[in-house]
């Protein structure tokens, strides 16, 4: 038996197979460009690694970090970010919470930190600093300049130490946006207690 492949019917399933065939092929290509920008520009998963966040963060937890969230907006104070700094030999990802920002002068003095000679209030449950490393003096922060702390301020290798130092904006990550087990959001968690309100009552 002989097909008649110009046939009219022929040439039209032909052709709906082969549309069919480039729709599916156009779906992967785009599914494969959505997983890469995504994990490229938007999102990442990531362990914590060491104590320097608790409470807030626990050694092992996996949180995600919001790539996007500086792209348009410029970190804040009190903003747990993550970076890695250019030129260090450690594979993982330093996370710290931002304290001081660019233009602003950093002190502790007597276990407060001071923003340009004024203490902050903080916003999570923090311990009284007990060694304030290299900020017992002033340090005037340069343009695109963040001073980090950990949230176990006396277990935390951060900004109050040579070899962490002031960080710069172009070595953040992005912003710790979700812890995954148990979930939250990484600025839900640990929040301090306002004594002003429980001295009113």
């Amino acid at each position: 038996m002989k097909y008649n492949f110009d046939s009219d019917d022929t040439n039209v399933k032909r052709k709906k197979i082969i549309k069919e065939v480039i729709i599916w092929v156009v779906e992967i290509i785009a599914v494969i460009l959505l997983a890469y920008f995504l994990v490229e520009y938007a999102v990442e998963k990531t362990t914590v690694v060491g104590e320097s966040m608790e409470t807030t963060l626990q050694e092992g937890d996996k949180i995600v970090i919001n790539k996007l969230a500086y792209r348009f907006s410029k970190p804040k104070r009190f903003d747990v970010i993550v970076f890695k700094q250019s030129g260090k030999e450690h594979s993982y990802y330093n996370i710290k919470r931002i304290i001081g920002l660019p233009g602003e002068t950093v002190q502790i003095k007597d276990g407060v930190v001071y923003i340009n000679d004024e203490p902050i209030k903080e916003k999570s449950a923090v311990d009284v600093i007990k060694n304030p490393g290299l900020s017992v003096e002033p340090i005037l922060l340069e343009d695109k300049e963040y001073f980090v702390l950990g949230d176990n301020r006396n277990l935390s290798e951060d900004s109050r130490f040579a070899n962490i130092g002031n960080v710069v904006f172009d070595d953040i990550i992005g912003k710790a946006w979700i812890r995954l087990k148990p979930f939250n959001f990484v600025n839900e968690l640990n929040p301090a207690i306002d004594t002003t309100e429980e001295d009113s009552q």
